[in-house]
């Protein structure tokens, strides 16, 4: 069998199983955090029906493939199956194949990953918790550095430290100067611990480009809004899916300027 189809099938398979395990993430580690006294982690229970509680078999855990099979509906009691959790394991999916088409198959394409996946599930718990958990992005934070330290990511340990520091300070500041201004909540501390995250992975001389594709990100998102929905400007939004967007593309960049 070709080396190509045997690479290819291995990444898929990875790539839906990464899905399936972002799908867990999104659906529990909130659920965590918004009731701390639910018996729920990450590993029990078992995955099962949240309609009819019942266990899932193992062919009802096949990535994508048990949701076409199954219609979209728990083989138990024929509840509906929501279409969110075989759309991330397609995007996930999607964005792994990108992945390995972009970057070489070497370290550059597993840390790739590792940060496409993370800020994924980031992403799908802001837009429906407004919610960015220090579970995911600390460990996030230490792994830019710990990576800069072993010259495992482009530029210094040092710019990556800088950029950790500068990313938190500044949206820190900016929040804290909305709030004292306006008497409310402008800006979540999950925002600048992700600001954090992605300068120490990128270092500081990105967060300007940063901020401004993930700032104009999302003021075009409330301006479509506003003209088709008639959304108040004033309406909050998740921010995290904007940065994270945006640290993507520059993580890319800055991988396939060096190659």
């Amino acid at each position: 069998m070709d080396v190509d189809i045997i690479t290819g099938s291995i990444t898929v398979l990875i790539a839906l199983s990464a899905g399936s395990f972002i799908n867990v993430v999104v659906y529990r580690l909130p659920l965590q955090l918004l009731q701390p006294t639910s018996p729920v982690t990450l590993c029990r229970p078992r995955s099962h029906c949240p309609d009819c509680k019942i266990p899932l078999r193992w062919r009802d855990n096949l990535p994508l493939l048990s949701w076409l099979l199954l219609r979209g509906k728990c083989f138990h009691c024929q509840a509906p199956i929501s279409l969110r959790y075989p759309l991330t394991e397609a995007l996930t999916l999607l964005i792994s194949v990108v992945s390995a088409w972009q970057l070489p198959q070497d370290r550059f394409l597993i840390i790739a990953l590792v940060l496409c996946w993370t800020l994924l599930a980031l992403t799908l718990i802001d837009i429906k918790h407004q919610l960015l958990p220090d579970a995911l992005t600390l460990p996030l934070l230490w792994l830019g550095l710990l990576l800069h330290v072993y010259a495992l990511l482009p530029g210094s340990l040092g710019d990556a430290v800088i950029g950790a520091a500068a990313g938190y300070s500044l949206l820190w500041l900016l929040a804290t100067s909305y709030r004292c201004l306006r008497r409310c909540e402008g800006l979540g501390m999950g925002d600048a611990k992700l600001l954090a995250a992605l300068g120490a992975w990128l270092g500081w001389q990105s967060l300007p480009e940063l901020l401004l594709i993930a700032a104009g990100g999302g003021l075009t998102w409330m301006l479509l809004n506003k003209a088709l929905f008639n959304q108040a400007l004033s309406r909050a939004i998740p921010f995290g899916p904007w940065l994270s967007l945006a640290g993507v593309d520059l993580y890319f960049s800055n991988c396939l300027s060096r190659l």
